[in-house]
């Protein structure tokens, strides 16, 4: 027997034209390619997105057309996020910051024919687009009179674009399950690997990431998007955003300390997220040159972190400087993102201090429509009692189960699960404690040591700005860990003195080998770590070949 109850498509175009309905003078911020500020609202938003559909659909666009962006956080990029969507085109978002041939292969592989790109990013199209055949229009995301020059032929400026465009007048009816937009993975080997989400993926994501129990938005808050929109969609906070009316803060490039601190100010930003090494530069510019004062005026209630593992330190800076409480949260590009978030349960509510720390500092429990589990080298299921720790898998209505190109189901093994790379041990709770990416982790003579423990550890250190470990050769055990350090300025630590702080932490046969005191350390595009470098630089060091 089936129930009674009518069906509504769960697309893009639903959660935008609720948001013009029901919180159409909600604001939206942006600062332009000059630094002024922009105003606008969900309402006008919706508005311009279907002018931006038939600006497109004028061009030659065809519903399941990938529609590419090289693009910041500004208004046209998220008019873009809808105008394309809802129209039943694909939205492509690309990574400016990663290397040309990745970039020039991404936009390739993903087979757009229209590219739309933010002015100050036109150096990186323009020694590509030759390289780029399939690509019939370039839009830059200004006005005519505001077009830089460019050696690219036929340019056209997407502000005189859109406002010739009629307003389309009314969104296509399109199966929920049809694709909606397309992000690459980050990787640090081989080429990134395109995941395709759905409609129905992306608004029952935007259900999860609403959750009081996950980010808890509402149309009381204030957003400021830090995490860019060409970043897993911005841990799909736009979508999240015009599902329950929250304002949107977009920082266009600007994302120097200072620049958010002056958004987070004027703004009212009562939520934000990133990823930790941009908030530890921004509450060190917080300590440094805002006082108390000051500080105590900011609305901000909470922050996610996420894209990293979160030391500590972050967690409990966040608590002494603002007297805030910052919530990691995991997932992938793979989950669209959010999979788990850190949120004390019931029974650790009045927990304070180093026990309520303990909690933040893992990475929390699935979110519902996530399933978790853990297993050995074998593939056997590990009980989730705190103490074992193998490799993570996933699987839910918002995880990918084939990379973009590849037969459907192709990225997971014969239960559905998908593998995440990551080692990880679960307790009674549900709390997920990651100890490691499956490839970073340390086999020392037949035993696993953590880099990640190891790296909060050392980043505990009051001299230590940031931590990386490595398993580097050995000629008898393998693997052993080695430390390498940036310091915070005008600071030093020997060896031993690490040792023995580190003893607090960690077992004393964890204890690194060597430690190198470095002047920077390597990132990928989204902040991570890039440990396939140092290992590739360091392999060695013990051994001495």
């Amino acid at each position: 027997m089936l129930g009674l109850m009518q069906q509504m498509r769960l697309t893009t175009a639903a959660l935008i034209d609720h948001a013009a309905r029901a919180h159409g003078r909600t604001e939206i911020i942006s600062r332009r390619v000059d630094g002024t500020i922009e105003r606008s609202n969900w309402r006008a938003l919706a508005a311009r997105a279907r002018q931006v559909a038939t600006m497109l659909a004028d061009l030659g666009a065809q519903p399941g057309d990938r529609i590419a962006t090289l693009a910041w956080n500004r208004m046209p990029h998220l008019e873009l996020y809808y105008g394309v969507t809802a129209a039943g085109m694909v939205l492509h978002t690309v990574n400016p910051r990663l290397f040309a041939d990745q970039i020039r292969y991404i936009v390739d592989h993903g087979g757009a024919r229209i590219l739309c790109v933010d002015p100050d990013l036109l150096h990186v199209v323009e020694p590509l687009i030759a390289e780029l055949p399939g690509i019939a229009h370039v839009l830059v995301l200004c006005a005519a009179d505001a077009m830089p020059e460019t050696t690219i032929s036929g340019v056209i400026a997407y502000e005189d674009a859109v406002a010739a465009a009629r307003p389309l007048a009314a969104w296509p009816e399109i199966d929920e399950n049809s694709a909606s937009s397309l992000c690459y993975t980050s990787g640090t080997t081989g080429n990134p690997k395109g995941v395709l989400y759905s409609h129905r993926s992306t608004v029952l994501h935007a259900f999860a990431a609403c959750a009081a129990d996950s980010m808890a938005l509402s149309a009381r808050d204030s957003v400021l998007l830090v995490t860019p929109l060409f970043h897993v969609n911005a841990w799909g906070l736009p979508f999240t955003a015009a599902m329950c009316g929250a304002k949107l803060v977009l920082p266009g490039a600007a994302l120097d300390s200072a620049s958010v601190y002056a958004l987070l100010r004027d703004e009212g930003v009562t939520f934000s997220i990133g990823v930790p090494t941009l908030w530890f530069s921004i509450l060190d510019y917080l300590q440094r040159h805002v006082d108390p004062a000051e500080r105590a005026q900011l609305k901000l209630q909470r922050v996610f972190l996420g894209g990293a593992a979160t030391p500590r330190t972050l967690v409990e800076r966040f608590r002494d400087l603002l007297g805030i409480q910052a919530n990691q949260a995991w997932g992938m590009t793979e989950t669209s993102p959010v999979a788990t978030v850190c949120k004390p349960l019931g029974f650790q509510a009045d927990w304070q201090g180093d026990a309520l720390t303990d909690v933040l500092a893992c990475q929390g429990r699935a979110v519902f429509g996530i399933e978790l589990r853990i297993e050995d080298e074998d593939g056997q299921t590990l009980p989730h009692d705190g103490e074992r720790s193998g490799l993570l898998k996933v699987r839910g209505p918002w995880v990918l189960n084939a990379y973009y190109g590849n037969p459907p189901g192709s990225a997971l093994d014969g239960d559905g699960w998908l593998d995440t790379g990551d080692v990880a041990r679960i307790d009674a709770d549900g709390f997920v404690h990651l100890t490691d990416r499956a490839k970073d982790v340390i086999k020392s003579g037949g035993e696993w040591i953590s880099s990640i423990d190891l790296e909060n550890a050392a980043a505990a250190h009051p001299a230590v700005a940031e931590a990386a470990v490595i398993g580097v050769a050995h000629e008898r055990w393998q693997e052993r860990p080695l430390l390498l350090v940036r310091l915070h300025p005008d600071q030093a630590v020997t060896k031993e003195a690490m040792d023995a702080h580190l003893l607090g932490h960690v077992a004393r046969w964890w204890l690194p080998d060597a430690m190198v005191v470095v002047d920077d350390l390597p990132h990928t595009a989204t902040g991570k770590l890039l440990k396939s470098a140092l290992r590739s630089q360091y392999r060695d060091h013990l051994t001495g070949a």
